[in-house]
Order: C-alpha cells, then structure tokens, then sequence
C-alpha cells in the first residue's frame, strides 16, 4: 500500500504541475506571450495594479512566478514598491482560477481533451491551432493528474496514523495551517496544495472545516518561492517579497479570529465540498486584497520601516528630455547627452554586473541585466524620436555635427547593451550546464573583462564631462584590445586542439571574447566622435 500510496500522490501531482506549466505555456503564447506589456498598463492606481496582477497570473497560472516577474521589474525600476503590491495582491486573487477549475470535477474529460489536444498541437500547421492543441492537453493532464492523486489517497481513509493527522487538524486549526504552509513551501505552489485538498475531498476523507487551514496555510507557504527570488536584489525587491509574506501571514490572521462565520459562508456557496473549498480559497484572497487597498500607504511604511534601507529607483523613461527645449537646439542637444550618459552608465553597470555572475556563478545577478535591456532599448527609442524633433529646428553646422554624431552614439550605446546581453545568456549556460574553466582561462577573461571596462568607463566619461584626452586614451587601447582577443583566441584554439578544454567551455569562451572585442569596438567609436567633435570646437 505504502509504495502504491506514494507513486500514485508523487506521480498524481507531477502530472497535475506539468498540466498546469503546458496550460500556462499555451496560454501565454497564445496571448502574445506579452508579459511586460501587461505589467505596462500599471498606473500609479491601486486598483489597476490588481488588475494587472489578477489578469498576469490568470495567464501564467502561478501567483509565484507573478511575484518573481515583479521581483525582476521592480529591480529594474519598472515599478515601485506600492505599485508591486497592488500587483501581488492582485497574483492571490489570480492563482484562484485554477482552484476554481479543478473543482468543476471535469476528470472524466481528461483522457479525450488528453487525445484531442495532442492530435491538433501534433497535427496543426498554424501556431494559433497548436497553442490550443497544447491549452487543451494542459487540461486533460491536469485533471488526469488530478483524478490519480484521487484514487492514489482513497487507501487513507483506513489508515489510522492519517486518520488521527486529520483529527488533530480539524481539532487544531493551527496545525492545519502549519502543515500546508510547509508542504507549500517545499512544493511551492499553493495550487497543487489546494488540488491535493480537493482530491481528498472527493474521497470524503476531510471536510470544509479541516480543508480552510489548510488552505489558508498554502496562502503562506506560495511566499517561500518569491522570498527566494528577491535573495541577492535590490531592497525594493526584498521589501516586495517581504509584503507577500507579511500581507498573507496577517490575512491568515485575521481570517482566524472569523473562522467559524467564513467557514459558514463558504458552504453556503455550493451542495459539494469541492466547489465551497475553492470558493473559499477565492472569497479569502478577495476580501484579503479589498482590506488591504484602503491601506495600502499605510502597509507600504510598516514594509519600509520593517526593513529599512535607501531605495535606489531606476526610471524606466527618460528623464533629461524635455520638449520645452526643442526650439533652443544647443540645451536639447545638451539634455540629450545627458541621457545617453545615463544610457551609457545603464549598459556599464550591465556589464558588470554580467562578468560578476559570470566569476561567481551567481544567476541573480543576471535578472537585472535582462530586464535593463529592455530599459535601453526603450531610451534608445526615445532618445532617437528627441533628436529628430530637434533636427527639424534651424541648426547651425556645428549643431548638425553634433546631432549627428549623438545619433550615432545612440546606436552604438545599444549595441553594447545588445552585446551584454548576449554575454548573459553566455553566463547563464556556463552556470546551467556546469562548465568547466580552467584557471587559466578564467584569468584571460577577467583580464579581458578588465581592458573593456576600463575603455568603457572612460568612454562615457569622456562622453559626460567632454574630456577629449579621456577619449583619446579609449581610442589608443582599442588596438591593444583587438590584439588581447587575437591572442586569447589563437591560444583557446591551441588548448582545444591539444584536448586540453572541454569543447562546450571551449566554444562560450570563444564567444565571450568575440562579444567583448565587439564592446571595445564601440567604445572606440564614441571615444572617436567625441575627439572629432571636441578637437573642431
């Protein structure tokens, strides 16, 4: 019984997570797979950060991964810490779909939606056919999944070390949260808790009132996933997945001192024991989110004062260009240059922060990078559009010259952001996959990583402070830099050749110092125009 037991819940919840990941993956592709735009439509309203919140985590199908998005937009400065709320309160009332639709009891459905879904995603030829080929076979797993943890704890009912577990629950409210709040962290994800509750309903094992602790104690537990995501981010991060914590623990609370008349209400909402366990899970993350928004100022100090700490915000959006300034060319064209200057710092601290995860092994550090790409890529937008609107006034030559060469500073700041990028996922496949680096070949990186951060750095000085001999001393390293990566590969290919590299470290170490020379190519571009403009003024 023992082994069946085990399988059949083990086995039972794996294919309920891989259902709900292929439901959330159709369901994301189908949409856009658009994430970031969703968080976009985040105002500065609390409302509209639930909704977000609520609308993302329908799509993903994890309140966790929200909070771990958020995590990420917030240390890129793409939120703010009311605003990252607002969007985790939203993700509680999110995840409750999926408790909703697994207590509609469609198990039946599971082996047809199985066999229809995988026909359409096997046999479609358009993408938006085979994403509903895949939603559809997410469910049928999903219920399967379901239906298999069902039968596998049905051998319970008779087992009396299972039996007194229960009776100590429905005697101990606490224990009852405890216990899911553990298996939730381990597990993390309160929706497989909340399923595995729903199948041992459907076998009359517990009812209503030994079913709420536990699900209110996976309410705590789905935190663990967002506190360890924030584990090396910024105090803004960490403050967010403390908010989660604290706003479900006082939830959790509160709810307690009700349990009795919330536990009334949720079996007035439906005849069968399933359906009022998931109306609760719903109601309790509802009223939790409705308390909270009145205040919500107040919630955002207790946070701050709990762990305190200067929060370092990252404006997603320019904030030098004005448009004030178009019709006087000279101050625009000085606006402008201070926010390539701030691009330029954006894409420096990128590439950082890529050679330290690279050295450390550290894929947190990693989060920032991707999500300041994308903050780049925005600036380098905006700041074009402000340069073509100042092109339209009456320039001198001089003005022109200027214009022209900001322009082209534009692309080349971009492409050393596109170029730390791809450095990132270099770092994240080494770290991944565990490859090996010599010593050796660590120390050429590092002293490469070295020379282009240096011509880097004193780029973008010489770029803010107009420094022309700065800028010649960029330009005079971009021969040596060329001449480091000639070398290191010449030598790389030597070691490979010889057997004494592993071919996949090999080919990342390659790729490294290919990117690399690529940076220092267009930090000599920079350092050039601004020699070419200073030495003619």
């Amino acid at each position: 019984m023992t082994t069946e037991l085990i399988f059949g819940i083990v086995g039972g919840l794996g294919l309920f997570l891989y259902g709900m990941q292929l439901l959330s993956d159709g369901l994301q592709k189908i949409t856009g797979d658009k994430i970031q735009k969703i968080m976009e439509l985040l105002t500065n309203k609390p409302l509209m950060g639930v909704a977000t919140g609520t609308l993302l985590t329908s799509i993903i199908q994890s309140s966790s991964a929200t909070g771990v998005i958020t995590v990420g937009f917030v240390n890129a400065g793409l939120l703010n810490l009311k605003q990252a709320i607002s969007v985790i309160a939203g993700a509680s009332i999110g995840t409750t779909i999926t408790a909703q639709i697994v207590s509609f009891r469609l198990e039946k459905y599971a082996l047809p939606a199985i066999g229809i879904g995988f026909i359409i995603n096997f046999l479609a030829k358009k993408r938006s056919y085979k994403y509903f080929g895949q939603i559809l076979l997410g469910f049928g797993i999903l219920f399967l999944g379901l239906y298999t943890m069902s039968n596998a704890v049905s051998p319970l009912r008779s087992y009396a070390p299972f039996i007194n577990l229960l009776t100590g629950i429905s005697h101990n409210f606490f224990l009852g949260i405890v216990v899911a709040t553990i298996f939730t962290a381990i597990i993390q994800s309160s929706s497989a808790t909340i399923a595995i509750v729903i199948a041992m309903s459907l076998q009359g094992m517990i009812d209503l009132d030994t079913a709420i602790p536990l699900m209110l104690g996976s309410n705590i537990g789905t935190c663990i996933t967002v506190l360890i995501a924030s584990i090396g981010s910024s105090i803004t991060g960490k403050r967010v997945a403390l908010s989660q914590l604290v706003f479900k623990t006082l939830g959790v609370l509160l709810f307690s001192l009700f349990i009795s008349k919330f536990t009334y209400l949720a079996s007035l909402t439906s005849i069968n024991i399933p359906r009022q366990i998931a109306n609760a899970h719903t109601m309790f993350n509802l009223i939790d989110t409705m308390i909270l928004l009145p205040f919500l100022n107040v919630f955002v100090k207790l946070i701050v004062k709990i762990l305190p700490g200067e929060e370092i915000i990252l404006k997603k959006g320019p904030i030098y260009l004005s448009k004030d300034m178009i019709n006087t060319p000279s101050i625009a064209l000085s606006q402008a240059t201070k926010e390539l200057v701030r691009m330029g710092e954006m894409v420096e601290n990128m590439l950082n922060d890529v050679i330290m995860s690279f050295i450390q092994n550290d894929l947190n550090l990693l989060k920032n990078v991707y999500l300041k790409e994308g903050v780049v890529n925005t600036l380098e937008k905006e700041i074009t559009k402000y340069l073509v609107l100042i092109s339209q006034q009456s320039l001198s030559p001089t003005q022109s010259k200027r214009l022209t060469d900001l322009l082209n500073i534009v692309n080349d700041i971009e492409r050393v952001g596109d170029h730390a990028e791809n450095l990132s996922e270099l770092a994240e496949e080494k770290i991944n996959e565990k490859l090996p680096f010599s010593e050796k070949a660590l120390n050429e990186l590092k002293s490469m990583f070295s020379k282009v951060q240096f011509s880097l750095n004193k780029t973008i000085l010489a770029l803010k402070n107009r420094d022309i001999e700065l800028a010649r001393e960029v330009a005079l390293k971009e021969d040596e830099i060329d001449n480091i990566e000639k070398g290191l590969r010449n030598n790389h290919i030597n070691r490979l050749n010889q057997g004494i590299c592993y071919p996949e470290s090999g080919v990342i170490f390659l790729d490294i110092i290919s990117n690399l020379e690529r940076v220092g190519d267009h930090a000599n571009n920079i350092s050039l125009m601004v020699i070419d403009e200073l030495s003619q003024s």
